[in-house]
């Protein structure tokens, strides 16, 4: 028998991403299995499977579920793939992406969440994630090239910095625009210096802060 989070779960798959065109079936499958209720406050568990973004602290979000499996679908991702994650945050992204490629780094700018999103991950058994504190809006050169990236927090403009770790053929999903609203886009390196960009969607996620990003202050 489903406990009543498995059944929340389903619930969340069908209704919030396989009716809005959401079908890539690794996503769909690692959004199945991974306990999004053990990412959240335990005050807001009974909303872990609301179609909203809810705080995790430090003025950060978990994303929508439907926006992660968006991001994530639209990264075309492969089981081989090596990618960066930035805004790891509470490291459900992290989670989900684990279970559809071979290696997640993963980068958070504030250092209490990237610490409990460490502890988190290894406590639930993740052993192929990275976390590391840093600037994610330069990337991380020392790790690179990454077939995908994807940033979970709006940039003023898409960083060259991560444009130039991609490996060729390579997709950077980032959030692009103002503060408040962005316009969510793929970029893929198609040689070492041409690159295509394309539109997803308007979106709303929280500013990137950083040297590629917006100020802190």
């Amino acid at each position: 028998m489903l406990d009543v989070f498995e059944q929340k779960r389903l619930e969340m798959i069908k209704e919030q991403l396989l009716k809005r065109k959401i079908n890539a079936e690794a996503v769909i499958k690692s959004m199945t299995l991974v306990p999004r209720h053990l990412f959240v406050a335990s005050s807001l568990v009974e909303q872990a499977y609301n179609d909203t973004p809810l705080p995790i602290g430090h003025k950060q979000t978990i994303s929508q579920p439907y926006i992660v499996a968006l991001m994530l679908q639209e990264a075309k991702l492969k089981p081989t793939d090596i990618v960066l994650d930035i805004g790891t945050g509470c490291g459900y992204a992290a989670a989900v992406l684990s279970n559809i490629v071979k290696t997640v780094y993963s980068i958070e700018f504030v250092p209490e969440l990237a610490l409990e999103a460490k502890n988190r991950l290894e406590r639930l058994g993740y052993a192929n994630i990275t976390v590391l504190q840093g600037d994610g809006s330069i990337g991380l050169k020392d790790y690179a090239p990454f077939n995908a990236i994807i940033v979970a927090a709006g940039a003023p403009i898409v960083p060259q910095a991560l444009k130039d770790q991609l490996a060729i053929n390579g997709r950077l999903i980032i959030p692009f625009g103002n503060k408040t609203l962005q316009e969510l886009i793929r970029v893929t390196r198609l040689d070492k210096d041409n690159y295509q960009k394309e539109k997803l969607g308007a979106v709303r996620f929280v500013p990137l802060i950083g040297q590629g990003g917006w100020p802190s202050n």
